[in-house]
């Protein structure tokens, strides 16, 4: 008995810190569209980001509903504000996009709500509890990997610039501590598809990392490097990629 009160602690904690740092996340493109705000123009901003993490969203927040994954609401109502903040982004991206870009940006926003409005039809109308669960957990998982596999359509720009002026340092950052507390929750929920997007985001904060070696800005870029690495490789297997990282 009190290994589970334990259990349901630890895991709502883990859900409340997932949810506080997700918040993080959802408000750190706030300077990007402020500039795109004040300079009237999405220069050479990408709308992928965006349209995958609204799709995101909007999928784990109906994983999370209690007639898909009972027990897990705090997925609900994190994703539901990110769905929130994105679908505002999303419109700001549309104003002040160019032509081409305003009609592509609005098709795929169709596009997103027309395949979620579909996900939710389909698997209320068709599916039974324990394969509707299963379906849309990895709908979640291939969501995941679309959205953190999203900011790989930049690289040419951070490498041909030297900068991660449009790949922001803090966004991989609040990216791990909410993949770190999510996954947390889903081991202690004994929940699959939860915990396996640690994986996903890390691999993808890795990226970030690597490509943040080609700015000036080094000694914040080696502080998270170290963190990452002392955390999930060992001490000694950082410091051989320490290494190879300083070149």
């Amino acid at each position: 008995m009190l290994s589970t009160v334990l259990s349901s602690g630890c895991s709502d904690a883990a859900g409340l810190a997932g949810n506080l740092f997700a918040f993080v996340l959802f408000v750190s493109p706030i300077p990007t569209f402020r500039r795109i705000i004040r300079n009237q123009s999405t220069e050479q901003f990408s709308e992928l980001p965006c349209i995958y993490a609204l799709l995101n969203c909007l999928i784990c927040l109906w994983y999370g509903m209690p007639f898909v994954t009972p027990g897990v609401i705090l997925v609900a109502t994190v994703n539901s504000i990110g769905a929130a903040f994105q679908l505002i982004y999303a419109i700001i991206f549309i104003i002040y996009a160019d032509k081409s870009k305003k009609l592509r940006m609005s098709a795929l926003l169709i596009a997103v709500f027309a395949f979620f409005g579909m996900v939710v039809f389909v698997s209320l109308r068709f599916l039974e509890t324990h394969l509707r669960q299963m379906v849309v957990g990895y709908l979640s998982v291939f969501s995941l990997i679309s959205m953190f596999a999203s900011p790989l359509f930049i690289i040419n720009l951070v490498i041909k610039t030297q900068s991660v002026e449009y790949m922001p340092f803090y966004l991989s950052l609040s990216t791990f501590l909410t993949s770190l507390s999510f996954s947390t929750y889903g081991v202690l929920k004994f929940d699959p598809f939860l915990y396996v997007s640690m994986f996903l985001q890390v691999e993808h904060l890795r990226i970030n990392v690597y490509l943040t070696r080609r700015s000036d800005r080094k000694g914040r870029c080696c502080s998270l490097y170290l963190f990452i690495h002392t955390f999930l490789l060992g001490k000694y297997r950082y410091q051989m990629e320490l290494e190879q990282f300083w070149g």
